[in-house]
């Protein structure tokens, strides 16, 4: 996704789905260790149950604008050119395949938890997110767009990231029953998110590093050091990114566990 935007809106919605995760499986596990399952969505409490399938929702009308802007606004609707598909827009239309994969995930899984039509178990609702992180991983490594240097090392770390959402999830449908499994799965996906956006601020925002600049549709460096010196700013990013990932964890294990104490002290004296 060769813009700003066109990283930042897939990195918002990994982002805040992922939080969500860690957030809610820390509090499923904590609450009940016992009776801890592994969940591939979790749903939003309260509200009289109105939002209870907010998570679904978000990723499923999310990927779908996100579709719409690749497929229809980026091109604008130049798809075909002499009766094939416009070659100018490949990585348009490549986006668009990743996206709608995802879109398909959150349908399927709202008809499958909100009507009799399609009633899946949790494993195979797993198995269809670890093919939508498959069809996304298969899109950056073998990209039509070709990535060579800094960029292109931003987006091996992208595909690294990607591989892990796709081992967690299907570990997900092997070890029902794992909160570090579980756990993963939703750091994974918050750290993909976080990538997209470093991706977007470093590659085609305003911290691309020194000795760098983007010329037309890739970037290049004045010279092979300034090119490490910028892998090497990638790898403490990413550092960072993992760091601050980690410590909403443990802050989130700590909160809760406290809470839940809290709460099962004052219901034993009750």
């Amino acid at each position: 996704m060769g813009s700003f935007p066109g990283h930042v809106l897939p990195g918002t919605l990994f982002f805040v789905v992922g939080m969500w995760h860690i957030w809610c499986s820390i509090v499923r596990y904590v609450s009940d260790p016992k009776s801890f399952r592994v969940r591939v969505w979790n749903p939003v409490s309260g509200f009289e149950g109105r939002f209870k399938y907010l998570e679904l929702y978000v990723i499923a009308v999310g990927g779908f604008i996100d579709l719409c802007i690749e497929f229809l606004y980026s091109t604008h609707l130049k798809i075909f050119v002499h009766g094939v598909l416009n070659p100018s827009h490949m990585n348009n239309f490549e986006h668009s395949g990743m996206l709608l994969m995802f879109f398909i995930f959150g349908v399927i899984t709202l008809l499958s938890e909100k009507t009799r039509y399609l009633p899946l178990p949790e494993g195979a609702l797993c198995l269809i997110a670890s093919a939508a992180f498959t069809a996304e991983y298969l899109l950056f490594y073998f990209h039509s767009t070709t990535h060579k240097g800094l960029e292109g090392y931003y987006h091996f770390i992208l595909v690294v990231l990607i591989g892990l959402c796709i081992l967690s999830t299907i570990a997900g449908t092997l070890m029902p029953t794992s909160f570090p499994v579980d756990l993963c799965s939703g750091i994974a996906i918050a750290l993909q998110g976080l990538w997209f956006y470093q991706t977007a601020f470093t590659l085609y925002g305003s911290m691309i590093p020194d000795g760098c600049r983007r010329r037309e549709s890739e970037v290049t460096c004045h010279s092979t050091e300034h090119e490490i010196r910028g892998e090497l700013l990638a790898n403490f990013q990413l550092f960072v990114s993992v760091f601050g990932v980690l410590v909403f964890v443990s802050g989130a294990c700590i909160y809760n566990e406290q809470r839940f104490r809290h709460s099962n002290i004052t219901n034993a004296e009750e």
